[in-house]
């Protein structure tokens, strides 16, 4: 609720500014855009066509920043927003919607956009956001040791801003932090038992996201390595025990064979050799 009162509260004073500087009129709610640094954006007037001799002036917050008439030379005031936009603005002669060139994140903020025949103005509030870089993933050296059968990982990003830094595995986050303002470095830990190549980390902004998948096993033991343990281990067990199983028939037979051979070798003894009482 607060938040929609905060909302409100901006756009009655975008309003009232407008209004103060240009009469009365009529506004449409307020327009986002979003755009990655370096890409160029068009801002749209939300005309379908310039009147003759209409002139169409476009604002940088309080600042004129361009202006054009349908047919005639546009102009350009960036020296004025402190040599912001210098040679990077662009008109559209025909409707006056206007494209910033390769933008910066110095170009956030609200546009506006109104006619000298028209009483209808048009706000944009544009968001550039800096470019993502790929986060790394490293070994929490710190956390780990040898006699610890548990992984440490960490994964990090260097000077980001309005980004959310997450673990996945697979396509399910599990793990997560938001970053609102500039730091020099984020880090999101990770603990397990071990891992395997369906766990990544992801930098993400409203845009744009960046991945990092785990793939170097020299970081971390991996779960298929310890299943090929465990699974070795216990095909080993079976093995011995049948070996032992063997072994133990094969013994029992030889003293079943050694004491039959006996039994009939005095059987013949006996009857070779009666005794005299016979």
């Amino acid at each position: 609720m607060t938040k929609n009162i905060n909302d409100m509260d901006m756009f009655i004073f975008i309003c009232l500014c407008l209004w103060s500087l240009n009469g009365v009129f009529v506004a449409d709610a307020v327009k986002s855009e979003s755009v990655t640094e370096g890409e160029s954006v068009s801002l749209n007037s939300s005309f379908t066509q310039i009147h003759r001799d209409e002139e169409i002036n476009w604002k940088f917050g309080d600042i004129l920043i361009a202006k054009v008439k349908k047919n005639k030379e546009s102009k350009f005031f960036g020296e004025n927003a402190e040599g912001r936009f210098r040679v990077r603005l662009k008109l559209d002669h025909q409707t006056g919607s206007l494209t910033i060139i390769s933008s910066r994140t110095t170009d956030s903020g609200l546009y506006t956009v109104s006619s000298s025949e028209r009483d209808t103005i048009n706000v944009i509030n544009l968001t550039v956001y800096a470019r993502l870089p790929v986060p790394v993933i490293s070994s929490n050296s710190s956390l780990n040791s040898s006699s610890s059968s548990s992984c440490s990982l960490v994964c990090s990003a260097v000077n980001v801003s309005h980004v959310t830094l997450s673990w996945f595995k697979g396509n399910s986050s599990f793990s997560s932090i938001r970053v609102s303002d500039l730091s020099s470095r984020s880090d999101l830990l990770l603990h397990l038992e071990c891992v395997d190549d369906s766990y990544s980390c992801v930098l993400n902004n409203p845009i744009r996201n960046q991945t990092q998948h785990l793939n170097n096993t020299q970081l971390c033991h991996t779960c298929a390595a310890e299943e090929s343990v465990h699974c070795c281990g216990f095909t080993e067990a079976v093995i011995r025990l049948a070996l032992s199983a063997l072994v133990g028939v094969a013994t029992v037979a030889v003293l079943v064979y050694d004491i039959r051979s006996r039994s009939l070798e005095q059987k013949k003894n006996v009857q070779k050799y009666p005794s005299n009482s016979d």
